[in-house]
């Protein structure tokens, strides 16, 4: 169970993703590299990898493909609670591709790339940047040149938006749980507290620390815990529908400080946070900064599953964000799990979520 609690913190969608991956079929984990890819930020990576699993098999048409985006440090396990026959994707019928952000460990990463671009030397990575890596993936690498839906959680709700505007035709519909196509001010405040956690931290000599900036990390782990649940969350102290999560509140919080990411670098953490401080679709090219502009040129259905009650993702900036877009239907999701809710934290968001998108994937056949 200590592994489960671990677990639920680098992917903030606590116990339901760990126990669907005790159920789900395992991923093949496959790497695509792309030589020399032009960044945003205008460095140029000399190899960018990207790694990605996939679920069931592709068809000869090659036409039952869903692209699943990976969300905050997250790997390509992170939608497991959507799989299975009893679930919205069944893979006896549909390939899933899970792909894993810059920035997690995995795929191109500041602790994992040489120099000269190591550590806090790595370029910002843009939420475009991630797309067009996945677009030359599915096209180039799979040979997939179109898409049955893209599903995506928080950061994956971010680039499920980034493709409905820069590939407007790739996919016949979106989802997009628990996440908005622009991070709005407050949602950079929020992320600039986080970072200067870690970075105040002495130890962490301007990202070319020597050992862990173990301070900083445990500050950090507190201030993204005041924003991961609802108010209501901690006031009707819900941790206690979870076996052995803490039976008090300090057993509680102790966890989310000492456990948080176990392992996860600092420059890791940051170079992900920067991808979500930036992520707007309005700076797509064409649109000049404009995001109304940009969210009504998309023009496939999208269903938008904000959290009732998300401190990261308002659901008041996704009511605004919905009404530009041409054809949306958009579901709050019923919950006090704050931003988690939208990625199956408890067994009824689980069921809400899977009975909602199953619908909506329907309505397409």
């Amino acid at each position: 169970m200590k592994k489960l609690i671990l677990l639920l913190f680098i992917s903030q969608t606590l116990h339901a993703q760990e126990a669907a991956k005790s159920k789900a079929e395992s991923p093949e984990v496959h790497e695509f590299v792309i030589a020399n890819f032009h960044t945003e930020s205008g460095v140029t990576l000399p190899q960018a990898r990207v790694v990605y699993g996939t679920y069931g098999h592709l068809n000869a048409a090659k036409d039952n493909v869903v692209l699943l985006p990976s969300h905050y440090m997250a790997d390509c396990h992170g939608y497991e609670w959507l799989i299975g026959p009893d679930k919205a994707l069944d893979t006896s019928k549909l390939f899933l591709v899970a792909t894993e952000l810059f920035g997690n460990g995995h795929s191109s990463s500041p602790s994992n790339t040489p120099e000269p671009y190591h550590g806090p030397r790595f370029p910002v990575t843009t939420i475009r940047d991630n797309v067009e890596v996945v677009h030359r993936l599915l096209t180039e690498g799979l040979k997939v040149t179109h898409l049955r839906a893209i599903i995506g959680f928080s950061m994956g709700a971010q680039q499920a938006f980034q493709w409905a505007v820069s590939y407007a035709a790739f996919a016949d519909r979106i989802v997009a749980t628990s996440g908005t196509a622009k991070n709005y001010p407050h949602g950079f405040v929020r992320l600039e507290g986080q970072i200067a956690a870690i970075t105040n931290d002495p130890a962490f000599q301007d990202g070319d620390y020597t050992a862990p900036p173990a301070k900083g990390l445990e500050t950090f782990a507190v201030v993204w815990t005041g924003w991961l649940f609802s108010q209501e969350w901690w006031r009707k102290e819900l941790w206690r529908e979870e076996p052995k999560r803490g039976t008090t509140f300090e057993q509680v919080l102790d966890n989310f400080r000492t456990h948080f990411i176990p392992g996860a670098d600092a420059n890791n953490l940051i170079l992900q946070m920067r991808t979500w401080e930036k992520h707007d679709v309005g700076t797509t090219p064409g649109f000049g900064g404009d995001v109304e502009r940009a969210l009504q040129s998309i023009k496939v259905p999208l269903l938008y599953m904000p959290s009732e009650t998300d401190l990261y993702f308002p659901v008041g900036d996704a009511r605004y964000e919905a009404k530009f877009i041409p054809s949306v239907s958009l579901v709050p999701i019923p919950s006090l799990w704050g931003h988690t809710a939208g990625a199956a934290s408890n067994p009824a968001d689980g069921k809400f979520l899977n009975e909602t998108i199953s619908r909506f994937l329907s309505a397409a056949h």
